[in-house]
């Protein structure tokens, strides 16, 4: 009888350790169903990645003036960075962006003083460094990283998709990106 209670709560435990694991690795995945949300997850990307390009031309534009002598190297890194924390797109100015440089000292995050001049490079959330990523792929030609962060204001680290590229006068990789549970 003893030897069935045990075999019993060891079968117990296993099943919640199996439900754990499946609902850890379920937060984890970013699998899409359907093709609806395909599509908008596609749309979505493209936007992204449209905007980061626009936010590159005005930071290219910045660098124009450098070349040119019209401003010094200090000067013009500190305009693009106060315009790039000021920039936003869509729906309500909802989309911003953020920069951080390639070894990973954050220049830009929606005027997070507290974050801004800090190394993120070895930052995790839910034990992934996101930045190294986002990184990697920015000086990589540019790309698509998935990931996850709370929303500003919140705590609950939620899945989130970015695109980044390279900015390399600067040495900066700038980023923007959308939490999959908006994309609709």
């Amino acid at each position: 009888m003893k030897r069935r209670y045990k075999l019993y709560a060891v079968v117990a435990v296993l099943l919640v350790l199996a439900v754990l694991i499946g609902y850890r690795a379920g937060n984890q995945n970013f699998q899409l169903n359907g093709s609806k949300t395909e599509e908008a997850i596609a749309s979505q990307d493209e936007t992204i990645k449209r905007e980061t390009e626009t936010a590159v031309s005005m930071l290219n534009a910045i660098n124009g003036k450098i070349e040119k002598g019209e401003m010094t190297s200090a000067k013009g890194q500190k305009l693009a960075a106060d315009l790039l924390r000021e920039l936003r797109y869509g729906k309500d100015g909802q989309g911003y962006f953020w920069a951080d440089t390639t070894k990973g000292v954050n220049v830009v995050l929606y005027g997070n003083k507290d974050v801004e001049g800090k190394n993120r490079m070895n930052d995790k959330v839910n034990g992934v460094e996101y930045i190294k990523q986002i990184i990697a792929q920015g000086t990589n030609g540019g790309g698509f990283t998935d990931y996850f962060f709370p929303k500003k204001g919140e705590t609950e680290a939620k899945a989130k998709r970015a695109y980044s590229v390279e900015f390399k006068p600067f040495g900066w990789v700038i980023g923007t990106g959308y939490y999959l549970e908006d994309v609709k």
